[in-house]
């Protein structure tokens, strides 16, 4: 397991601008959580310094040489690099190590290949993979000189062994792409069946393993699978819940985030995260005890950013939920806890042992109050089912009658407002 450590050049992290820079010992601790994830024994993890990548080996031949007996030495099967490398720098790594070597983004498609679990997913998973093995072609075959013969009345040489096999990756990721399209207009349907009934969504975001599952059971009293494992959740879970008030809300878990995804999967997953767009409210849950917290909630805020829901966009939709109190020791846990109490958007939980639940719980109503739209409604005292319609889905501030007519003062949530405007239309 090797973190190149790039100082020079386009790729390096000290010339990114990024204020939040992680160190290279951070990054490699991360790459060796991704490894260990899919249960790879790591007999050797390594920051190496890399002044100028070359573009053969990315490491320079002295440094690929040196691994390359290291390698042999320990009778390593599999190479790491948490880099991105191109198709030929991958290819000669190999040579020189003789050994299987993947990069970072094929050790999170090893991921999410293996934790996949929906139909959604799975098809995700196999689109981000075709497109991930269709620029590497020309490492995986030693017989490319090979062709085909010619179709059509011209002849001519044919086709490659390799044009072959990519224009059958095309066809693949063509069907991929078409039943992708399919799956998404089914969770259309879904969210348009939700919004006949209108719960308030809210919906969960954050890095990978900060915690994002054990507080959605904690919350919701279900059993998704939670672990400290960074990826552990891939597909999206929704679960009804009922907040203090009494008001019912649906709660989202999403797949986690994470620092340098694959362009594959930043297209393909894209789907996975249409709930966040759709949420009322959106809870990051951040690891407060995490060393690269600050690094993380960046991360977190620019894809957030890139779908049209970070900060600049709204703040009084995100709540900041610092998770892992726990693990704080009791000055800093205090620190935390006076943040949070100073700003309405900040709250500290522990989602292992449910400290702060009960006042996110509390913080989540307040949030939906203040969303509520108001307004002004004269309806027949004959019409008893709109009547009710509203004292159940909403709150009557006011009311005041005639002999015809209830004239109202109703706090309605937006989905609530926009399904009671239809019931109308539809009655009138």
């Amino acid at each position: 397991m090797l973190h190149p450590d790039i100082v020079g050049g386009p790729q390096s992290q000290q010339d990114s601008g990024d204020d939040a820079v992680r160190a290279p010992e951070a990054r490699l601790a991360e790459a060796a959580g991704l490894a260990l994830a899919i249960e790879l024994e790591i007999v050797h993890q390594e920051v190496v310094r890399v002044t100028k990548p070359t573009p053969a080996t990315l490491l320079g031949s002295g440094q690929a040489e040196r691994y390359g007996e290291l390698i042999d030495a320990m009778e390593v099967e599999v190479a790491v690099v948490d880099a991105a490398l191109s198709p030929v720098q991958q290819r000669n790594l190999e040579r020189v190590w003789r050994c299987k070597v993947i990069d970072r983004t094929g050790l999170i498609l090893e991921i999410f290949g293996a934790r996949a679990r929906t139909h959604e997913g799975r098809l995700q998973v196999d689109l981000a993979a075709l497109t991930y093995q269709r620029s590497r072609l020309v490492r995986s075959w030693t017989h490319l000189e090979r062709q085909r013969g010619g179709a059509g009345f011209m002849g001519g040489p044919g086709e490659s062994q390799i044009e072959l096999d990519r224009r059958i990756i095309d066809d693949k990721i063509v069907k991929l792409k078409r039943q992708l399209e399919e799956v998404k207009r089914t969770r259309e349907l879904h969210r348009s069946a939700r919004r006949k009934v209108p719960y308030p969504i809210v919906a969960l975001v954050g890095y990978t393993n900060a915690g994002k599952s054990t507080l959605f059971n904690r919350l919701t009293r279900s059993d998704v699978f939670a672990k400290d494992l960074l990826f552990a959740t891939l597909d999206p879970t929704m679960r009804r819940l009922k907040l203090p008030s009494g008001r019912q809300i649906i709660l989202s878990d999403t797949v986690g985030f994470i620092s340098d995804l694959p362009t594959q999967l930043v297209a393909a997953f894209r789907a996975t995260l249409e709930e966040v767009l759709e949420a009322d409210i959106i809870l990051h849950v951040r690891d407060v005890a995490h060393p690269d917290s600050d690094a993380q909630r960046a991360d977190v805020e620019e894809v957030l950013s890139d779908l049209g829901v970070g900060p600049e966009q709204g703040s009084e939709h995100i709540v900041e939920v610092l998770n892992k109190i726990d693990l704080l020791p009791a000055e800093e846990r205090t620190r935390v806890g006076n943040i949070a109490a100073r700003d309405d958007s900040v709250i500290a939980v522990s989602a292992l042992d449910g400290s702060g639940s009960a006042e996110l719980l509390a913080l989540l109503d307040r949030r939906l109050n203040a969303l509520r739209l108001t307004l002004r409604v004269d309806v027949d005292l004959a019409d008893g089912a709109t009547l009710a319609w509203l004292y159940q889905h909403g709150e009557v501030l006011e009311r005041e009658d005639d002999e015809r007519q209830a004239h109202l003062l109703v706090g309605l949530d937006p989905a609530e407002a926009s399904r009671f405007e239809r019931r109308q239309a539809e009655t009138a």
